[in-house]
This record gives C-alpha cells, structure tokens and sequence, in this order.
C-alpha cells in the first residue's frame, strides 16, 4: 500500500481548496479525502494546518463524541400540518460565501448508526432539504485503522467507495520541519534527528505512553513550560508521555546537550565558535543555533543592525560545520509558525552578503536537501540550478 506524508497531504487538501475557491460548481464532484493513520500520527493537525493556512474557517466534528440527531437535527413536530420539520444544529455553516474544512475526526471509532447519519452530509453535502453545505467548503474524514490497536468500526462499501483514501504515515523530517517552525523545544527536534527509531513505535505497550509525533510535540512542550520543575519530575513527565525506553534515550541524550557551549553568547560574539565533537551534541547544537537565532527578533528587526550581525555570525558559526550539519541547521533556520513569517526568514537569509561565501562552501549539499523535500529529481551531474527557481525571486 501507498503511504502519504504529511506534507503530501497537505498538497492534495490545498489543491482541492484551490478547485472549490477557482470551480464552486466543484463541489459535487471532487471526492473527500479520507485520512488513515495510526493514533498520533497527526491527521487533524494536518487539515487544522491547512484551513490555517488558507485563512478559512474549520471545525472539527468528533463523531465518537456525538449522537446520530446532533447531526441530523432534532425533530420538531407541526401539529397545524401534521408532518415533523427538522432542527438543525448551529455548527453548520449558513453564508454561501464562505469557505473551510468540515473535518468528521473518529469516523471509524464511530458506531454504525452515527456514519449512516453522517453519510448525507458527506456523500451529497446535503441534510434532507433544509439544508446544504456552501460549495467553498471541503470535506474531510479521519480515523484509524483496525490493526492500529484503537477503536475502529468497519466502513460500509458504500460509504469507503464514495472516499479518496491517503493512508497518513509518521514522517520525520516534515515533523521536523513544522516543529522548528513551531518554536518547539530544539532537544526534542534534534534528538529523533539522532535517533530516527524513537520518532514513532507502537511494538511495545500502548495502554501508556509510547512514542508518537503529538506524544512528542507534547514533550517539547512541556520542557518549554517545565523549566522550574525538579529533574525527577520532569523525568517522571517524559516517561509518561513517550513511555520507558524512548524517554530513558532521550533524557541521556539531553543530558550530554546540557553540555554545549553557550550559543546565544555565540551569537552574540562573546564567546569563540565551539564545534562539538560527537555526532548527538551536534545535532543538538544545529537545532540550538537554529533556535536561537530568531529569539528576540521581530519581523520588522531583521534588516535592523542587531539582527543582521547575528545573522552574519550565524553563517560564520555554520561555515565551520561539515556541509550535511550546516545545512541542517539553515534549514531550520528558515521554518516559521506561519507562510509571511517562513518567507520572510528565508529571504533575511538568503539575501544576507554571508551567504554568498556559505553558499559556495555548502551549496551543493543545500541544493540536494531542498530538491529532495521538494520531492524534484536531482539534475544530471554537471547541471546547474540556481537557487534563484526554487523560491521565485532573486536570490545572491
């Protein structure tokens, strides 16, 4: 079976918003995508980072929380005609205009009884006569698999065959990617770098905590507002969130990047550049440097004086990496929370006079990572592509 990425998802959602935006006519005939996965694996938040996105709307139905009339609508009886009019809930979009993502999460933990309910509106984007579904919104379904190990009901064939299914698979560097952009804890990004195994395993027991994408964002997150905690409870919290094994890794790991040198100092200009030696703290010191580099600094305080000597020792503090380190770390250098906040890093990078001279030392290297995560063949040996055709515009 095919496997999707989280940023392929995201490709195929955005697209289908695209046609819906260009084509509302679309509506009837582009197929909603139904997501497979794992628990964990970040299904919601990939159609939450989409409508975020695109700036739309997006609510998220959790059919296992629900009974069949909340979607349906209750029943209300006209004694005068002698018929039952329907009433509808609320959470239904009303203006015409509008445009989002109806996500239906848990539709396998489901019971029979809530998908038949939930057919109409996602097979005819209708409820009855009362009601239809604006031609801007898209619908969206999720759930898990039943060799996940999670509740999950049958779907009936009518329902499957009306789905365009994406099976989600737990990716690594797209998670990466999205948590340096995020702010996330740097030891947590560099850790799964160093120990890819732990990204994800559902082998062990999964009736506490085990190792997952969102089992870790919530590690990194913890760590960012647990600093005044004692190490045993911040131990005790890890474990409990990733499980024994993986939290035990991590906590080694961590221990040893406490280690590094001061890298805002560095920065900074205080103190000499320090290159560590072992492979984990370097991870740990590219996802540090990355991290740092934007701390404090506004939007509108990139081209300021301070921002660009920071960004100028940045590159300095990276040419002295080998070209797979440095890259790593400029890669996360130029993630953001949001698209205008991504851009603009980027191009406060690639625009600096430093990079010239970085570019020439690391370039190839840097060119292969981004073709690669573009999901672009690499050229013939010998080709020449300029940075210039991957982000639009002129670039050093």
């Amino acid at each position: 079976m095919m496997h999707a990425t989280p940023d392929q998802a995201i490709t195929l959602l955005t697209h289908q918003l695209e046609q819906l935006h260009l084509q509302p006519e679309m509506a009837e005939l582009l197929p909603p995508i139904m997501l497979w996965g794992p628990p964990g694996v970040g299904k919601s938040s990939v159609v939450r980072t989409v409508a975020e996105r695109q700036d739309i709307e997006f609510i998220d139905i959790r059919l296992a929380q629900r009974e069949p009339v909340d979607l349906r609508g209750l029943p209300v009886p006209d004694r005068e005609r002698g018929v039952v009019d329907w009433l509808l809930a609320g959470e239904w979009p009303r203006d015409p205009e509008s445009r989002g993502i109806l996500l239906f999460d848990e539709l396998t933990a489901a019971d029979r009884s809530l998908q038949v309910a939930a057919y109409e509106l996602i097979l005819d984007r209708r409820l009855g006569d009362l009601y239809r579904l604006p031609p801007g919104w898209l619908v969206v379904g999720a759930g898990n698999r039943s060799e996940d190990r999670a509740v999950a009901q049958s779907f009936s064939s009518a329902l499957a065959n009306r789905f365009c299914h994406l099976s989600l698979a737990p990716d690594l560097e797209s998670w990466s990617r999205w948590a340096a952009g995020e702010g996330l804890h740097p030891d947590v990004i560099a850790f799964l770098r160093f120990r890819p195994e732990c990204f994800f395993d559902m082998e062990g027991s999964v009736e506490q905590g085990w190792p997952s994408p969102r089992s870790w964002a919530r590690v990194a997150q913890s760590l960012a507002h647990g600093r005044a905690l004692p190490a045993g409870v911040q131990a005790l919290m890890i474990h409990g969130l990733v499980g024994q094994g993986a939290g035990t890794e991590f906590l080694a790991f961590r221990e040893w990047a406490l280690k590094l040198p001061d890298i805002p100092s560095m920065l900074a200009g205080k103190t000499p550049i320090q290159i560590p030696e072992r492979a984990d703290q370097r991870y740990a010191f590219c996802s540090g440097l990355a991290h740092a580099l934007w701390k404090g600094l506004e939007i509108d305080a990139l081209h300021e004086e301070i921002a660009q000597k920071r960004l100028a020792r940045f590159f300095e503090i990276s040419q002295a990496l080998s070209a797979d380190f440095a890259t790593l770390a400029l890669m996360d250098a130029m993630q953001g929370d949001t698209e205008m906040l991504q851009q603009t890093r980027t191009l406060a990078l690639l625009g600096h006079p430093a990079f010239d001279a970085w570019s020439r030392q690391h370039g190839a290297v840097f060119h292969e990572h981004l073709m690669a995560q573009m999901g672009i063949s690499l050229p013939e040996a010998g080709a020449q592509v300029p940075v210039v055709d991957l982000f639009g515009e002129e670039a050093p």
